[in-house]
């Protein structure tokens, strides 16, 4: 309980699932977080649609979404699940906002920070073959940066310069922590497809949102030092409150995924299990009872 109980009153916190498929018993572990949270201290939770990918992205997925978190009992506080529905353009919704993220990395551009690059990952395969060791640090393998290569040429990302050093952070399961903004090369924040980037949508939104306290899995903890910078970057004087939790794993070690039908929570539902038991089972599964 330590965990919840040194928490503040009234943090905003968000569950934010992108609709590349159906919700899984990892989601769920998720979500019981983030609405215990919230409950405990008072706070609110924002329901956020990540669908900025839009290659993998649907609208069914979106649909089964919504109608699975009300089969489960997470009403969030904002917004009202009915907006989603309406057919309208949504400030919740990451593909409605197309001109929000434009204007962050034109905010970036203005700061000379941002490039473009025909980097692929065959490239920084290549690098690591010919050079023994993966690319690190900033930068990429092709020295994009000083090559002024054109923004709207077909087939490029847009990539940030996040600079040297570490940033810190506070995480309320891990303790404090600290990492290089830049690991494996300067931050892409647009696709060679034409998407914004998870990294870049969820900075913008989660600063736009108010969010100040961040639950995710632990796999994306290697991804926090980059987000951290770049909301410094766009304005953000202190960064959010960071919770990052156990995932459910497969018997072969990996991480739950949507590719796990057998964990979709609707297949579950649709099988007889009742709310009550697929948020128990995910919850005993990840070890929240104890975590939190």
């Amino acid at each position: 309980m330590d965990a919840i109980e040194q928490l503040p009153n009234g943090l905003r916190t968000r569950f934010a699932p992108a609709p590349t498929g159906f919700l899984h018993l990892g989601h769920v572990a998720n979500a019981i977080i983030a609405w215990g949270v919230a409950r405990a201290t008072g706070g609110r939770v924002v329901l956020r649609i990540e669908d900025h990918d839009r290659q993998r992205c649907r609208p069914e997925y979106e649909t089964a979404i919504l109608e699975d978190l009300e089969a489960l009992g997470f009403v969030p506080d904002e917004p009202v699940l009915a907006t989603f529905r309406t057919g309208r353009a949504s400030g919740y919704r990451q593909s409605d906002n197309d001109e929000l993220y434009a204007g962050a990395v034109a905010r970036l551009g203005e700061l000379g920070l941002v490039y473009a690059c025909d980097c692929s990952r065959g490239t920084f395969t290549q690098w690591a073959s010919a050079h023994g060791r993966p690319w690190a640090g900033g930068g990429c393998p092709g020295a994009c940066a000083a090559r002024g290569l054109s923004r709207s040429r077909r087939g490029v990302a847009l990539r940030v310069a996040l600079g040297d050093g570490d940033e810190e952070w506070t995480d309320e399961v891990l303790g404090g922590q600290s990492g290089p903004a830049a690991t494996t090369g300067d931050l892409p924040i647009r696709d060679r497809l034409g998407n914004w980037t998870y990294a870049l949508c969820v900075v913008v939104d989660d600063m736009r949102h108010g969010i100040d306290l961040v639950v995710r899995g632990e796999d994306l903890l290697a991804a926090t030092p980059a987000q951290v910078r770049l909301g410094r970057l766009l304005g953000r004087e202190a960064p959010p409150r960071f919770l990052h939790h156990p995932l459910i794993r497969r018997p072969d070690g990996r991480k739950l995924s949507k590719a796990d039908c057998a964990s979709a929570v609707r297949e579950l539902l649709a099988e007889g299990k009742r709310a009550g038991e697929v948020r128990g089972f995910a919850a005993g599964t990840v070890g929240l009872i104890t975590l939190i």
